[in-house]
């Protein structure tokens, strides 16, 4: 019984006195109601959060305005900012803000006899920014415009100088003019140049193009379209990003994810086992610390990546040192010394395996192209026999001789980050050296990195970890204007912006490369690109080593997140918690 204090003034009558006690007795005696847990729908339930982490300090959140080699930017800048089109964690070119992509068989990409194409764009409905503003077709010309002004080469691509005209067509569709065929035509909103929003950004580009890149917009300001909208940005510690309500494929089921930057992947590695770590946002992690992770990383997973990064062995194709470096017998004797197998697995702690050419089996395109490859075996006796085939003879230190008898030598130069490429160095010396060939290892130091005249005159050999798939390098890498001479300032200008770093030059190769980037259609250019592989891996123009995989780490908690790797987050609304 419930004790009661009651305090009724003297004028109240006794009967009324006598009825109000008596029924504050009856309510206060009776059997408690057993108490009802409130409903579901009228509890709100916490907001969701998770923690990610990048290994670089990003400066803006525009990736075409960082280095590329700050891990994690153009991740982050996918959580905030999306383009018409994106490419998937498979390399699969997908449609986000806009309706479709531009293909020949939709009639929205047309080529003309002349060579000269035209590719129509229509933002879907209810595409907006950050502050509400539609995203309408007045952005996507002003982009374009931003893109093509060669004031402002930093947001520029190669391909973008075939452009000849971008024009609205109502408010939500622009028609590209291109003066000459381009492949990648489908990914010019997205990938070729992200959105860019007129309102915020014209003024101060009409103003002054010399300051354009120092506005704040780019960085701490940043007002984007993407699932995710910057919240608190404090630099060199870590960035907040919260759910974007009007995000036009649906409000991200997380709420608010907080991205720490930590440049040392040593704590890195111990916040993920301490389970401070949800995902992780590009590049990060070393093979071994993977290797470690998945052994002690009870809460999380190691993913690895779409492949795109391969280590390879560049020949010296212009005055190499020795002669015999430019003769294809040499580099099949030198390439059949290499246990790339044992490299993989060494090397990248299980994570990888061999690569074979450039193009990674991801690749959906690489079941119509996998048969032109030409393919080599480990087989040390068969090297020392193509060497002796050469001409050369066995000295009695071990070491091959010529006919004058001077010793077979051959220079390996690498740079010296990242540190891959080293350990990678000595195991290729290593293995020439028990055939009898001498190596003379040089490690370029990291000042020393950017001359364009010392790291494209290297005499004999180079390792490098570049990307190679055959849409990027794989074609446009082997035209001799990609190659790097004096006469062009050791600077690559072929199709593609590719990086002919053995300096090749071949008039049917330059042929096909022109014919790849010419040729729309899938099923044609497929049959081109296979004829490139063959001549790149018959005559041994580049040595693939082995696939450096990219690796990204997703704690048991989120749910949704392929394995991205160093590709971008391209489906972040869908992630979610358990």
């Amino acid at each position: 019984m419930v004790r009661l204090s009651i305090s009724l003034s003297r004028a109240r009558t006794g009967a009324s006195v006598l009825f109000v006690v008596s029924m504050l007795l009856l309510v206060s005696c009776a059997p408690s109601s057993p108490s009802r847990p409130s409903s579901p729908a009228s509890q709100p339930s916490a907001p969701s959060r998770i923690m990610a982490v990048v290994s670089g300090d990003p400066p803006v959140l525009y990736s075409k305005l960082a280095d590329p080699a700050i891990a994690g930017v153009s991740a982050i800048e996918a959580l905030v900012n999306v383009g018409l089109s994106i490419q998937d964690q498979a390399g699969v070119a997908r449609p986000r803000l806009a309706e479709s992509l531009p293909s020949v068989e939709n009639g929205l990409w047309i080529v003309s006899p002349d060579g000269t194409m035209e590719t129509t764009w229509k933002i879907r409905s209810g595409a907006q920014w950050h502050d509400g503003i539609p995203l309408d077709a007045d952005d996507l010309v002003f982009t374009s415009q931003v893109v093509r002004d060669p004031d402002l080469p930093a947001f520029g691509d190669p391909a973008l100088r075939a452009i000849a005209d971008v024009r609205p067509v109502d408010e939500r569709t622009v028609v590209v003019s291109w003066s000459r065929p381009y492949i990648y035509a489908d990914q010019m909103f997205g990938t070729l140049a992200m959105p860019i929003p007129r309102h915020l950004l014209e003024s101060a580009y009409s103003d002054s193009k010399a300051t354009f890149t120092d506005q704040p917009y780019w960085s701490h300001g940043f007002v984007g379209n993407g699932p995710f909208r910057l919240k608190d940005w404090e630099a060199g510690s870590h960035l907040v990003v919260e759910a974007f309500d009007g995000y036009l494929l649906g409000r991200p089921k997380i709420d608010e994810i907080e991205i720490r930057v930590i440049i040392d992947t040593n704590v890195l590695v111990s916040n993920v086992l301490s389970g401070e770590v949800d995902v992780s946002l590009g590049r990060n992690v070393s093979p071994e610390q993977a290797a470690l992770l998945r052994q002690q990383w009870q809460g999380g997973r190691v993913d690895v990546g779409r492949l795109t990064l391969a280590l390879n062995v560049w020949p010296q194709f212009v005055n190499p040192r020795p002669q015999v470096v430019s003769d294809v017998r040499f580099r099949r004797a030198l390439y059949a010394a290499l246990d790339r197998q044992t490299m993989a697995e060494t090397i990248e702690g299980g994570l990888s395996y061999v690569a074979d050419g450039w193009i990674t089996p991801s690749l959906p395109e690489y079941a119509d192209v996998a048969q032109s490859l030409v393919r080599y075996e480990y087989d040390p006796a068969r090297s020392r026999q193509e060497i002796q085939a050469l001409g050369f003879s066995m000295g009695p230190d071990g070491t091959w001789r010529d006919s004058a008898g001077l010793p077979l030598s051959v220079e390996i130069m690498t740079i010296a980050l990242p540190e891959i490429n080293q350990r990678t160095l000595l195991t290729v010396a290593d293995s020439w050296q028990r055939v009898g060939v001498g190596v003379e290892p040089n490690v370029v130091p990291t000042q020393r990195a950017a001359d364009p005249a010392s790291r494209s005159s290297f005499p004999g050999f180079q390792i490098l970890r570049y990307p190679s798939d055959v849409f990027t390098n794989a074609a446009g890498g082997f035209h001799s204007l990609a190659a790097r001479l004096p006469e062009n300032n050791f600077i690559a200008r072929g199709p593609g912006g590719g990086l002919n770093w053995s300096r090749y030059a071949d008039p049917e190769m330059d042929g096909l490369v022109e014919r790849f980037y010419a040729t729309v259609p899938r099923r044609e250019r497929l049959q081109v690109a296979g004829q490139i592989l063959h001549q790149v891996t018959d005559q041994l123009v580049v040595m693939p080593l082995f696939w450096d995989p990219s690796l990204n780490l997703v704690s048991s908690r989120v749910l949704n997140v392929p394995p991205i790797g160093d590709a971008v987050p391209w489906n972040a609304e869908e992630w979610q918690t358990t």
